[in-house]
């Protein structure tokens, strides 16, 4: 809105005569006033709640020495009555306000229970020496975008809360609310939470490949394919995220880049996101085809052999992210009403109790991970014989 004040500002000629110059008083665009006169502009279109006061108007008095009325001799006066937001709450408003904080306890929970079931999933596979092999590092550093994801997400809504839940009193709390310099660290936020995002899918697509590899039985040295791993997963999303970063700062460089004015930019991290899903889907299809082959070829009974078949289904659908397929084409700009409340809902709740699965699925409820840790106990229990026999 000020740089466009600024353009208006410098491209209009000056009238002739005594007049009150044309300024941006940190609120709204004035144009050059008529000594003696009110002077009136619509409502500035950057306030949240514009679309209620799009039609109302804010005015400023021009003296009659050619100089704008102000109060107590420095702040400006003016009348922005019919620009302020009603505190009037219509039913709907507040029923999808309620919701909307619904949806963010419910996916803060989801990423904190998260967080300390893969730090303590990540403890497991670190300390116990007898784990460590390409698999499980490949699950270790799943879990780590897994936690890296469920930080960002926290950190950057603390930062949001922070910057936006400030009171705004003065014209001075709105320069330093709209500067560059308060909006550098919800950005570094945005920046770090999609890095996340991307590196949690390659991971993804890393275990798809792995097992792929490893059920069709490909030779191949694990040793001379983990580093590749580590490219895909780790160096992959900076590929993709280094120029959505540039086309932010250079052609949307506003508040927190949570906004998508362009959603050409916003394609820049989608498209990443879309292939690697549809790949994993793929992936998938072609590795249950498999498992029902050898399911079939060992089965002993019918029911046992579906069991055994719905159990690796269920098993691999967390582990590939294969639910994000369900809502990977309906965007948040195409969904609206009821369809883009279910959306937000599934979506937010199976992104952020996700991490909790998978650590669940893959480490803890794992028969060699649980037959490592009831050795450790046992040898635990013999270095500790006095707290043992005390019990």
């Amino acid at each position: 809105y000020r740089d466009e004040c600024l353009r208006r500002m410098a491209s209009e000629p000056y009238p002739a005569g005594l007049f009150c110059n044309r300024t941006f008083d940190m609120y709204a665009c004035w144009p050059d006033g008529s000594p003696g006169t009110t002077v009136n502009v619509s409502c500035p279109f950057y306030l949240p709640w514009f679309e209620k006061v799009k039609h109302g108007l804010v005015s400023r008095r021009c003296g009659t020495d050619g100089q704008w009325v102000t109060v107590n001799g420095s702040q400006p006066w003016r009348d922005y009555s019919q620009c302020e937001d009603e505190l009037e709450v219509t039913a709907e408003e507040e029923g999808a306000r309620r919701l909307m904080v619904s949806f963010k306890v419910l996916y803060t929970v989801g990423y904190s229970l998260s967080l300390l079931t893969l730090i303590s999933a990540l403890l497991v596979l670190t300390v116990c020496r007898n784990l460590r092999c390409t698999r499980n590092y490949i699950h270790a550093n799943l879990f780590a975008s897994f936690g890296l994801r469920a930080t960002s997400v926290m950190v950057k809504d603390a930062l949001l809360e922070r910057r936006w839940g400030v009171e705004l009193v003065q014209v001075a709390d709105w320069e330093a609310l709209l500067s560059h310099e308060a909006a550098l660290g919800c950005r570094a936020a945005q920046v770090l939470m999609q890095y996340c995002i991307l590196a949690n899918h390659y991971w993804f697509l890393v275990e798809a490949v792995y097992l792929y590899k490893l059920l069709i039985g490909a030779v191949f040295s694990e040793k001379n394919y983990y580093r590749l791993y580590l490219y895909l997963g780790w160096g992959t999303p900076v590929v993709f995220v280094v120029p959505w970063m540039v086309a932010k700062y250079l052609k949307e460089n506003a508040e927190c880049w949570a906004l998508n004015e362009n959603m050409a930019y916003w394609w820049i991290i989608r498209i990443p996101i879309l292939l690697a899903s549809l790949i994993n889907l793929l992936i998938f299809m072609r590795i249950l085809k498999v498992i029902l082959a050898k399911l079939r070829a060992n089965q002993k009974g019918y029911a046992d052999y579906k069991l055994r078949l719905a159990k690796a289904t269920l098993t691999l659908i967390p582990l590939f992210g294969i639910h994000e397929v369900v809502f990977i084409f309906a965007t948040d700009e195409q969904t609206t009403g009821i369809l883009r409340y279910v959306k937000v809902f599934f979506t937010l709740f199976l992104n952020s109790f996700q991490g909790f699965l998978v650590a669940v699925l893959y480490c803890f409820a794992n028969k060699e991970v649980k037959s490592e840790m009831k050795k450790k106990w046992q040898l635990w229990k013999l270095d500790h014989p006095v707290l043992c026999c005390a019990q």
